[in-house]
């Protein structure tokens, strides 16, 4: 089912609306569960407050690492150089070595299920050349992707004063992978991997104890806590939760599954409308179609409540006057959404068809009407 990532103009969170049981509260620092398909936060706590994310910078490495295969200036078979700097990195390790042939699609596994800061390391060095010009990529990789409260300064996770982000960026993050790399979300739910002779385990406990959950990442540092970001799909609906600072794996696992069930025991996804369907016709100004057909060009869809759903009340405004020559997915208006009354949302609308200029006497007659309305 493919819905629309909706062009937000303000969003009000759900939690601000009348609900018949509260969102959970969770042990843990900060945390946020958002629904993949709307990108709508369903709960969260401090989900903008600047936090260390330890080992779930490697989700923007792993991030960059799939452009870079997307763009063909990687490839999954190259082999690898191991760097001094790589082979020496402290923390979680695959346990690559100088004089050992390693490829970029086994650092990927390594980063991924190992949470290898060696991987880490050695991929940042052969796609930019140094850990510090990665650091740039993925910070403008961050900005590219509105991660407003995200700072980069290596691909580790290690503590620095100068890297932080926030479990709504994480969020944010974790859905453009899913979204963006369809051909390698997959990795993530690779319960092991071996290399040098080691076998270790995901550290992701969900992965184990519930099989709808298929990622995403953990992280640890004595500064950070325990984090995790995990997601999971039940039928057609995938949820992302972000759970910062736990006291420990046992309570970052069992907080994310609570936080999971809530999404999906109290919240549902409506269809209000499907791609290119008219929700209206606009006026047109100067142009061969006096009339526009406006809507979504996908499937419009909105997580509400359950006991909400039929109280979901929408009002369309045009943004006149709109003047020929108009171009199909050109914004054209506004569809706000309320729920009994109180404001969810308001989301861009745009044009179904094109909308070619009328020749002289039509532009000419439609001025003179224009004229005589804004009197």
């Amino acid at each position: 089912m493919r819905f629309l990532i909706a062009v937000l103009v303000s969003l009000f969170s759900l939690s601000a609306l009348a609900q018949t049981v509260p969102p959970p509260a969770l042990a843990a620092k900060a945390w946020a569960l958002v629904d993949h398909a709307t990108g709508q936060t369903l709960a969260d706590r401090d989900a903008d407050a600047r936090i260390e994310p330890a080992s779930l910078t490697k989700l923007m490495t792993a991030y960059i690492t799939f452009s870079k295969l997307k763009e063909g200036t990687l490839k999954a078979d190259q082999v690898v150089p191991v760097s001094t700097k790589a082979w020496r990195m402290e923390g979680s390790r695959m346990f690559i070595e100088p004089n050992k042939p390693v490829s970029v699609d086994e650092l990927i596994r390594g980063v991924i299920v190992q949470s290898g800061n060696d991987a880490c390391v050695a991929l940042a060095e052969t796609i930019a050349g140094s850990e510090e010009a990665f650091a740039a990529l993925m910070n403008r990789e961050a900005q590219r992707l509105g991660m407003t409260n995200t700072h980069f300064t290596n691909s580790t996770g290690l503590p620095d004063p100068q890297l932080y982000t926030s479990a709504r960026d994480l969020a944010l993050l974790a859905s453009a992978i899913i979204r963006d790399f369809p051909e390698y979300y997959g990795l993530y739910s690779l319960k092991e991997f071996t290399y040098n002779g080691i076998k270790q385990p995901n550290r992701n406990r969900l992965l184990y104890m519930d099989p709808s959950v298929d990622g995403m990442k953990t992280g640890h540092t004595s500064s950070a806590g325990y984090c995790l970001v995990s997601t999971a799909r039940r039928g057609e609906r995938r949820l992302i939760s972000v759970v910062l600072g736990a006291a420990s794996d046992t309570v970052r696992a069992q907080e994310s599954l609570k936080l999971l069930n809530f999404g999906y025991q109290f919240y549902e996804t409506v269809k209000l409308y499907s791609a290119d369907e008219a929700l209206s016709k606009f006026r047109v100004w100067k142009g061969k179609l006096n009339e526009l057909p406006v809507g979504f060009l996908n499937d419009f869809a909105l997580t509400v409540p359950k006991e909400a759903a039929n109280k979901i009340q929408v009002s369309l405004e045009s943004r006149q006057p709109l003047v020929a020559p108009l171009q199909r997915g050109q914004e054209v208006g506004t569809l706000t959404v309320a729920i009994d009354g109180k404001p969810l949302g308001q989301y861009s609308v745009v044009a179904l068809q094109d909308v070619e200029v009328a020749g002289f006497f039509g532009r000419l007659w439609d001025a003179i009407v224009m004229f005589f309305k804004s009197l």
